[in-house]
């Protein structure tokens, strides 16, 4: 490693080997060569004069890429397609005069573009799909745990831990459904010809449209794509990186959000994100547990938040068939909107498999917090047993003031309860407290609401993605 440049963290630190090589110039160049020969052969087929010999040629040496010959021909044409064309002619040479055959720079350019962007979203997919599984875990086996609500970050009606966790898959849940529509209208471009007519493989067939037509869905199948986009000018609309990093973007509002809650959760030492036996939390404050993964997440959601503007802008300032401004912004916003993204996920899902709830923690801010909640409750107890409603009700009003007044003030432990059982207005409840301050009373349907949105919404979503869950905990870089 060359420690003495810029390295990008995103590379280094974060991301996957497997995201960062679809953005790679190995695959890039890879499949330039494997479109050559589509291209190649598809002609062939069609019945333009190239050989089986120029073809098997091509293949030999589809992976023999020089690349410092091929950088230093780009050097001197400072055009990136034919430096690579002209390498492959080297080590193929009996098919150099039939690559590139009627084709643009947009050929190779733009129909990798959208494999690479196909492979990424199905990468994506799968580390969302086991971010939503873990959580979906989670959810069940917590959906009966009691914890305080929040609503403005002041305490509220009970949840439990699990309802408020299908909040978070109910975000995650939307991008899944985003990024299965946008992979679904990902299209190959195809053959086009210069500025999107086709005009040159009209030439080569000489004058044949349905050939031509033939010619452009077969290449398109080849790639793995069922077609090609009806219309293009020299390259393919840039809206489509603005509506893929879209996706990516909302994955980012939701992983924030999310990452958000557990930060909080962590200051309030009820959920904590996992914390290693080795893990020095500050290096100046020995007892710190800082939740440094959410924290991450966050910072990494903003990045990816952001870019989305860079697509949106080269979409909305393209010329006629085509301009080359989009060229050096797509090489920089596409991938590294993927690669953090791909991170966010990973963290994500490393942190799940280790979320540990204090439930301790827990019940005793129930504790602190129930007895006002309950004060309806407590008082159609005791009307029940002859008590009148105004005179109780204007009791719990004073002992809920006193009892929040001293805890202001003096600190300690909120005693409403003690108090109200002490007065003798209450004293018909004897025996009834823990019943009536039982905190399951006071969460609603939320567990069966837990299990039924799982059921019905979170399993048939992931149902068709089985494939791709994986047992084994994320283990981070750094």
């Amino acid at each position: 490693m060359d420690n003495s440049s810029y390295q990008n963290p995103l590379i280094t630190r974060y991301s996957s080997n497997e995201m960062s090589y679809i953005f790679s110039p190995e695959f890039k160049f890879r499949r330039w060569r494997q479109l050559w020969i589509d291209l190649a052969e598809c002609e062939k087929e069609l019945g333009l004069k190239i050989t089986h010999k120029q073809i098997a040629e091509m293949k030999k040496h589809k992976d023999n890429i020089d690349f410092k010959l091929a950088a230093k021909m780009e050097k001197k044409f400072r055009h990136d397609v034919m430096a690579h064309v002209h390498t492959f002619g080297k080590v193929a040479p009996t098919a150099a005069p039939i690559i590139h055959l009627g084709a643009t720079s947009a050929f190779v350019g733009d129909n990798t573009d959208q494999i690479q962007l196909r492979d990424a979203l199905d990468l994506t997919r799968q580390r969302l799909v086991n971010v939503m599984q873990r959580l979906s875990d989670f959810a069940d086996r917590t959906k009966k745990t009691p914890t305080l609500g929040f609503t403005h970050f002041q305490s509220a009606q009970l949840t439990t831990v699990g309802k408020r966790a299908c909040l978070w898959l109910q975000e995650l849940l939307f991008d899944l459904q985003d990024l299965n529509h946008q992979a679904e209208l990902l299209s190959a471009r195809g053959v086009k010809g210069t500025t999107g007519t086709q005009a040159s493989f009209m030439s080569l067939f000489e004058g044949d449209s349905a050939k031509v037509d033939k010619l452009d869905q077969m290449v398109a199948k080849k790639m793995g794509f069922q077609k090609s986009y009806g219309v293009t000018g020299q390259t393919v609309s840039r809206k489509i990186d603005s509506r893929v990093l879209a996706v990516l973007s909302g994955i980012g509002q939701s992983a924030h959000r999310i990452a958000n809650d557990w930060r909080l959760l962590a200051h309030l030492k009820e959920v904590e994100e996992p914390f290693e036996k080795n893990q020095i939390g500050s290096s100046a404050m020995a007892y710190k547990r800082n939740p440094m993964r959410s924290e991450r997440i966050t910072a990494l959601s903003r990045f990816v938040i952001n870019m989305v503007q860079n697509p949106a802008f080269t979409a909305a300032t393209q010329w006629f068939e085509r301009t080359l401004d989009d060229s050096a912004n797509k090489r920089l916003s596409v991938p590294e909107a993927f690669l953090a993204t791909d991170a966010i996920l990973l963290i994500m899902d490393n942190v799940i498999s280790g979320l540990i709830v204090n439930e301790k923690v827990i019940e005793r801010r129930i504790a602190d917090e129930l007895p006002f909640m309950a004060t309806e409750n407590i008082m159609m107890a005791a009307v029940k047993k002859g008590g009148d409603r105004q005179e109780l009700h204007e009791v719990i009003r004073q002992h809920s003031h006193a009892a929040s007044k001293k805890f202001k003030e003096e600190g300690g432990d909120l005693d409403l309860v003690q108090r109200l059982q002490n007065d003798k207005k209450f004293t018909c409840l004897k025996g009834q407290w823990k019943k009536i301050l039982n905190p399951k009373d006071y969460i609603g349907r939320a567990p069966q609401q837990v299990t039924a949105f799982l059921s019905k919404e979170i399993k048939p979503a992931l149902k068709p993605f089985k494939k791709y869950l994986l047992k084994n905990k994320v283990e981070l870089k750094v």
